[in-house]
This record gives C-alpha cells, sequence and structure tokens, in this order.
C-alpha cells in the first residue's frame, strides 16, 4: 500500500508549522485534516456563513490538490462552536453537498480562539 501525505506546511496561526498533514492518502481513500476558515495564517470573518464557507471552500481546495471532487466525499465530519449555528451552518454546506450527500456527523465543540466552525473529510476514488 502507498501512502501520500499532502504536507504540514505553515499553515497555522502566525504561519506555525504544524505537527500534522493536511491530508493522506491510501489505496484510493483520502483522510482530510480538520479545515477552519483559515486564510494566510488568521481566522477570516467573525459570522458562521463567511467562516463555514471558507472553511469547505479549504476543505475542497485539498480534495482538488489530491485530485478529488466533492462528489467523491464519503464522511464529512462537523465541529460547531454554537449550536444555534446549525441551520446557518446547513444552507452553506448544502449549497457545496446538496447534490451529493455524503454521510455525515456534526457536533457542538468549543473551538479553537475565534473559529465557529472546523470540518474535515474522508473522500474515496477508485485508483
Amino acid at each position: 500500500m502507498t501512502i501520500k501525505r499532502y504536507g504540514a506546511e505553515k499553515s497555522g496561526a502566525g504561519g506555525q508549522n504544524l505537527p500534522f498533514a493536511r491530508a493522506v492518502e491510501a489505496d484510493g481513500w483520502l483522510h482530510v485534516s480538520g479545515q477552519v476558515a483559515m486564510k494566510d495564517g488568521e481566522i477570516a470573518g467573525t459570522g458562521i456563513v463567511e467562516q463555514t464557507t471558507v472553511a469547505i471552500e479549504n476543505l475542497i481546495a485539498i480534495l482538488d490538490e489530491a485530485g478529488y471532487g466533492v462528489e467523491d466525499v464519503v464522511r464529512v465530519g462537523v465541529w460547531l462552536d454554537d449550536p444555534r449555528d446549525f441551520w446557518s451552518f446547513n444552507g452553506v454546506y448544502k449549497s457545496y453537498f446538496g447534490e451529493h450527500p455524503p454521510a455525515r456527523a456534526c457536533v457542538q465543540s468549543s473551538l479553537m480562539v475565534d473559529c465557529k466552525v472546523e470540518v474535515d473529510c474522508i473522500a474515496y476514488k477508485k485508483k
């Protein structure tokens, strides 16, 4: 089995090296690490709609880099800082995954400073 790791370059707050890969691919399975609304090393936006958009766009950028699309996503994990954001989050989420809905878990969890949402996923593509 071949394992390919998609970098842990300076992508944390303040340009810090993070101790994990953005994604790991093995035998057609791609596990994408949790993505938040990070742009240029800082959290972007203060509202759930903007943060969800940026977090999902970050996730899709990693999928694209690895040669996968949203149609290949089989499971998404979601962490919301505030459960009252659930319906607003779902509106944005549906605009990306509505035609190809994967399995999903969504929980409330305290997140890192200023983060309102984090998303990760598992995708599969026959190689």
